[in-house]
This record gives structure tokens, C-alpha cells and sequence, in this order.
């Protein structure tokens, strides 16, 4: 697990890219995210390959809280709790260690990601509140776009420590 630098964004791009189930930024996004955002992203690499990404960043009105933006994860390497590490990864680092709450937005389907957020919170005696956020009319027509679920974990007390696991 590695901060991502600005020369990582083109990579991530085709990660998700070729995931197929994000929305699809710009590269300049990618690489606007692996350089301003490095502190709260973070990048597996394997065999000099980008196999994941997570991009999160703090709240401006809740600094508490790390939002976490996208997550991927290579098809090939699915299913082997790499998501989690990446996000414990970003919890652990000193920079971040006044987070007390993970927040994320995830569609009804993904049960990969609920998962996820659902076991950060049972494995470190956080609650997880699953509301409705946006709702799909927000979305255009065109996008056929699920509604997006907020899913808040926490609070927690001093990850920069360790207590995040």
C-alpha cells in the first residue's frame, strides 16, 4: 500500500476504467487526486501494477471525518479483503489520526463496499447509520442511476494508535 503520486492518475484512470462499475472521471481528476489528495488516497500495487485505488479526502465542514470517494479493486484481485486494507492503510496514517467517523456513499448493489464499511464498524465498536442521501431523481434520466445510500461509521478514538484495525 502506497500514497499514489500525479504520475499514478493515469494509471488509476484505466483502473476504473476497466472495473466498469464507478463512474468514470476524467484523467486529469485521477491525476488531480493522486497529488492534491495523496494523504487520503491510497494505491495497492502489484508487480509494479495498480491493482487498487481509494480516494477519500476530510470533510471541510466535518474534519473529522475521512469521505471516501471511490474504491476499486482489479477484478483479478477481488474478493481477498484488499478494499479493507487499503481503507485501514488510510486510517492508520498520522496525517489522518483525528478522523473519527468514515463516511461513503454507496449504491443499494454494491455489497462489496456496504460490507466493507459495515465490518470497519463491527471490528472497531463503531456504529454504522445507513441513510438515503441522493435520491436517483437527482441523477439525469440518461444515467439510469441507482439512488446513493450514506453510510456514516464511528465515531472512533484514536486510529492514529492503532485502535482502527
Amino acid at each position: 500500500m502506497n500514497k499514489p503520486s500525479a504520475s499514478d492518475g493515469k494509471q488509476v484512470w484505466q483502473l476504473v476504467k476497466d472495473a466498469g462499475t464507478l463512474d468514470l472521471n476524467s484523467v486529469y481528476s485521477y491525476i488531480m487526486l493522486c497529488d492534491v489528495f495523496r494523504d487520503t488516497c491510497v494505491i495497492a500495487v502489484q508487480e509494479e501494477r495498480i491493482v487498487g485505488f481509494m480516494s477519500a479526502y476530510k470533510r471541510p465542514d466535518q474534519p473529522d471525518t475521512l469521505f471516501i470517494w471511490q474504491a476499486v479493486v482489479g477484478s483479478a484481485w477481488q474478493g481477498n479483503g484488499l478494499g479493507k486494507k487499503m481503507l485501514r492503510e488510510l486510517l492508520s496514517r498520522e496525517e489522518n489520526g483525528p478522523i473519527r467517523f468514515v463516511e461513503a456513499t454507496i449504491g443499494p448493489d454494491n455489497m462489496a463496499s456496504q460490507r466493507m464499511l459495515m465490518g470497519l464498524g463491527e471490528e472497531n465498536g463503531g456504529q454504522c447509520h445507513i441513510t438515503e442521501y441522493y435520491p436517483a431523481a437527482y441523477f439525469t434520466e440518461e444515467s439510469d442511476h441507482e439512488p446513493e445510500l450514506l453510510f456514516r461509521v464511528g465515531p472512533f478514538t484514536n486510529n492514529s494508535l492503532g485502535v482502527i484495525r
